[in-house]
């Protein structure tokens, strides 16, 4: 017999289920502010395509040479180069490599030491870790 308790249990673990689901689909994003990130000024969400490489063309041209500060999601690291086309080597200083978290450009992780890359991104790509 199917109790009004048993309907219940079994209702509750399949919107759990949706619900999970859901939060797993949703794409990851990185905020990037053109301004103080303190309050945020001048930022913007972009979703992240993994592995693919994203250009600060077109609609996001005015971020173009102007990323002040860029939170990039947990689970993702994202390199952020000073030319189109995420063309740089990870041995000079046109590029910077930053995993979760939320960063100010002008003290980042660079070979030696923290480099500044304010204003300096034209394109970047994110990957999962």
């Amino acid at each position: 017999m199917f109790s009004t308790k048993s309907f219940f249990v079994a209702f509750v673990a399949f919107v759990g289920a949706q619900v999970v689901s859901a939060a797993a689909l949703a794409p990851a994003t990185i905020t990037a502010c053109s301004g103080a990130g303190n309050p945020p000024q001048g930022c913007v969400t972009i979703p992240v395509v993994s592995d693919d490489c994203t250009d600060l063309t077109g609609g996001l041209s005015f971020l173009n040479k102007e990323i002040t500060v860029v939170t990039v999601p947990d689970g993702f690291v994202c390199s952020f180069y000073s030319e189109f086309g995420c063309l740089g080597s990870q041995n000079a200083h046109n590029v910077v490599v930053l995993t979760g978290g939320t960063w100010d450009m002008s003290s980042v992780p660079g070979i030696a030491s923290t480099q500044d890359f304010n204003d300096m991104t034209s394109s970047f790509t994110c990957s999962p870790v």
